[in-house]
């Protein structure tokens, strides 16, 4: 799409998300460096100020991937990785919000289980689903990993009211589905989804899915990757 004066929006756009993610980074390094300072006055506020400013700059991180897609100028680096080690890099990831919000994250994963991924992408889209999870948990959420059929399925599973209808409608194992135009869901879910399809082995290609099957009782989101 091109502005009046013929330069091209999207472009503009993903400089300015470009220059954001910068201004973040520096704010993000005197949160770190004010907390040092401060760790005993103000704990919580200064953790729940640091996530925050992360979370923001992931969030842009995902526009300037989905922008890199649509231009035909991203590929992912897949490589062979224990699933094990996503898992705690996902927690690494979410374990102040935890601390902050007094949820309970329990692991299943076995040790030896491999998957052909993209680390970097996989862990952010599955800490997204995660920072979700955690608004809707009434104090638990399990993450876990196994080989199923041809695929190794992420779950993410909680213990708050499960999703609501539109979301089990809207976001089905097909990929297109994910519409932001209908509001059913946001950047997050609609970057994973996106990313799952990029993960292609022969016929088969990653995709998500939503349930109420929860083994606690709440929401259980699927990553399917082949």
């Amino acid at each position: 799409m091109k502005t009046t004066n013929g330069i091209d929006f999207p472009s503009i756009l993903a400089f300015s998300v470009h220059e954001m993610k910068n201004s973040l980074s520096t704010i993000s390094e005197l949160i770190q460096n004010f907390a040092k300072q401060n760790a005993l006055q103000h704990p919580k506020e200064l953790a729940q100020l640091e996530f925050e400013a992360n979370r923001m700059n992931n969030s842009l991180m995902q526009l300037l991937i989905l922008y890199k897609i649509d231009e035909a100028k991203f590929c992912p680096d897949i490589d062979e990785h224990l699933v094990s080690e996503i898992l705690n890099e996902v927690l690494a990831q979410q374990n102040t919000l935890f601390t902050i919000n007094g949820i309970d994250l329990e692991i299943n994963c076995p040790e030896d289980l491999l998957c052909y991924c993209d680390f970097n992408l996989i862990s952010n889209a599955l800490s997204t689903v995660i920072n979700n999870a955690q608004r809707y948990s009434k104090g638990r959420i399990l993450l876990s990993a196994a080989r199923e059929d041809d695929y190794v399925c992420f779950h993410i599973e909680d213990d708050g009211n499960g999703f609501p209808g539109h979301f089990l409608t809207q976001g089905s194992a097909d990929n297109n589905t994910v519409n932001l135009n209908t509001g059913s869901t946001g950047l997050g879910l609609f970057f994973v989804a996106t990313i799952a399809g990029m993960h292609i082995n022969g016929a088969k290609k990653g995709m998500i899915k939503l349930s109420n099957d929860s083994c606690m009782g709440g929401a259980k989101f699927s990553l399917l990757l082949p």
